[in-house]
């Protein structure tokens, strides 16, 4: 081994090591491997940042967008509202949930397909009288099952398909996934529906369920702006600064005997208004010292007193990529900046009971908020939150049609090779500004900037790996034991390694790392190369054992009231049947 080849293997072992942790987001980690491989000079300096012009970067960008013009069009949340008033059995209406997730994320952002859907299976299990944990993983891992279905489904699939073209010239076609992406999908699907989701772990009965998991044991406190207070003219946002207790939100201001719930930070106090102050009591009690103002009496806490026609209470889901991530509800500015309210946090389904301003936000975490309902919207989407109360979407066919006609242009142009996938997303997400479908603004907002950073980061440094001459070392390692074992079972030890390897680092560097591997242990021992990139695709997507290996986990992760080891008394059986019917099944449609 070189002195090279022992370098570029440490870095992307700190680089792994760095995902496990998880301590730094995994698109700095990514920038870290390329600085690491590109500062010595491994990777020449026209090349460094080679990535972001990549071919698969460019289609999974695209893809983004494509998916979120597509929900925005209404007709997906059609099929959602159709989905929300069937009245059904248990099982049945897993299988309805899985399986109408997995046929829209084999043409959309499994974890758009996923986020459009979420609210909708809420309100189902509400409808229903279940909990949603027993709908909620499914829906999850049916928008994985469904993105092996077509090259676009997942972002594992373009890279694999991308990287072929390197390889052999040729890159997969957009169907190419589908014979043996379709049999997985309809196994997995079959599976959950019978067996799989009776196997995840049910502590409603302990913890009350979905319904109970915003019961604040807070009190409101009602207080009085005495005649000679010196808050007086004064605005509530001042109020607050003087009481030096961020913890206290102000859901509502009586004057008159007219209530404005959610005031305003701006809005003056008048002598003899009444406020009522939501916090934890030693808060409110820090306030009150620092204000003067008066103690009329606590009242216990009715959520439905807190809302209005123009003032609301909405749940909302952390995303991945929320701005809130690690930050406190003070850091934040939610009040100050946003004009909303922070009544409560709920992680794994449980009511978090600490100071509220002090708690750092977590990935999945669900937050109870009160603000403006016509604001609201803007504020959580420039959060990165998702809101879970479902709304019936319209479907206006003569402005929804078009992005529909347009995107399936673009299916058929790649299909028949006319285009390429890059040139033809591109061209499609250009048809939807101009044709008013989307605007350049959300078009800059739909694009998963992490993502696009990973990948463009990580094609170099996997080209280092290669370059090295590392790649062919461990490839001639692993050829060494066709001596002794046959190439199937190489194919299935690359498919079951890449499987681990995507439940504990993101999907899309998985794919990154693990195709030139499979395509040089193929060449070594004589094989297609076709059946070991399809299995690293495969592997990529099946992160069924932790919330941590897929985003569309994370997101069900807080409203389910999952806990990390929730995951793999179903996704390990999944896991296993995959394997047991991918191999036939590639060996079928790509043999060896």
């Amino acid at each position: 081994m070189t002195v090279e080849q022992s370098y570029v293997f440490a870095v992307l072992a700190a680089t792994l090591g760095l995902f496990i942790w998880g301590k730094w987001r995994y698109d700095v980690v990514a920038v870290l491997a390329l600085l690491a491989v590109g500062i010595p000079g491994i990777v020449t300096a026209k090349d460094v940042f080679a990535g972001f012009g990549h071919p698969a970067v460019i289609t999974v960008a695209a893809v983004l967008v494509i998916s979120k013009t597509l929900q925005a069009s209404g007709f997906v949340g059609h099929i959602g509202n159709v989905l929300a008033k069937a009245e059904v059995g248990p099982s049945l209406q897993v299988f309805l949930v899985a399986s109408i997730v997995a046929a829209l994320s084999g043409f959309m952002n499994n974890v758009g397909a996923l986020a459009l859907l979420l609210p909708i299976v809420l309100q189902m299990a509400k409808k229903s009288g279940r909990s949603p944990r027993s709908l909620l993983m499914p829906l999850s891992f049916g928008s994985l099952l469904g993105g092996l279905v077509t090259m676009i489904g997942t972002p594992p699939n373009i890279i694999v398909a991308a990287y072929r073209q390197e390889f052999s010239g040729t890159p997969f076609s957009m169907f190419d996934f589908t014979p043996v992406g379709l049999v997985i999908a309809l196994a997995g699907i079959l599976f959950i529906t019978f067996a799989g989701w009776r196997l995840i772990p049910n502590r409603d009965a302990k913890s009350g369920g979905h319904t109970e998991m915003f019961r604040i044991d807070n009190y409101i406190t009602e207080v009085l702006v005495p005649k000679d207070s010196a808050l007086i003219g004064q605005t509530i946002e001042h109020m607050l600064d003087l009481g030096g207790e961020d913890g206290v939100a102000v859901v509502a201001q009586i004057r008159r005997g007219h209530r404005r719930l959610g005031p305003r930070p701006d809005q003056l106090l008048r002598s003899g208004d009444h406020l009522l102050l939501e916090g934890e009591p030693t808060e409110i009690e820090g306030l009150l010292a620092n204000t003067k103002l008066k103690t009329v009496g606590t009242l216990p806490l009715n959520l439905e007193d807190l809302a209005s026609e123009s003032i609301g209470l909405v749940e909302a889901v952390i995303t991945p990529q929320a701005r809130l991530v690690g930050r406190t509800s003070r850091q934040a500015l939610l009040g100050r900046h946003y004009g909303l309210n922070l009544l409560a946090i709920a992680r794994h389904g449980q009511p978090i009971r600490d100071r509220l301003n002090r708690v750092r936000f977590r990935a999945g975490d669900v937050l109870l908020i009160q603000g403006d309902m016509e604001a609201m919207p803007d504020a959580l989407a420039r959060l990165g939150c998702l809101p879970l109360p479902h709304r019936n979407i319209a479907f206006d066919a003569k402005s929804g049609i078009v992005p529909l006609a347009i995107f399936a242009g673009a299916i058929l142009s790649i299909a028949f090779g006319l285009l390429p996938a890059a040139v033809a997303f591109i061209a499609v997400v250009t048809a939807f500004v101009l044709s008013g479908a989307t605007t350049v603004r959300d078009v800059y907002e739909a694009i998963d900037w992490p993502i696009v950073i990973l990948l463009g980061a990580l094609v170099p440094v996997g080209g280092a790996l290669q370059m090295t001459g590392g790649t062919a070392l461990l490839a001639d390692g692993i050829a060494s034991l066709a001596t002794h074992i046959s190439p199937i079972w190489i194919l299935v030890l690359l498919m079951v390694a890449t499987m681990f390897l995507s439940d504990i680092i993101n999907n899309a560097a998985t794919a990154v790392l693990m195709a030139p591997l499979a395509a040089e242990t193929a060449t070594r021992i004589g094989a297609n190369p076709d059946p070991f990139l399809m299995a690293i695709a495969i592997g990529s997507s099946c992160a069924f054992l932790t919330p941590i290996g897929h985003q569309s986990n994370v997101l069900v992760m807080g409203p389910g009231g999952y806990r990390f080891g929730d995951y793999w008394p179903m996704g390990l059986p999944l896991e296993i049947l995959i394997v047991l019917v991918s191999i036939p099944a590639l060996l079928f449609f790509w043999p060896l």
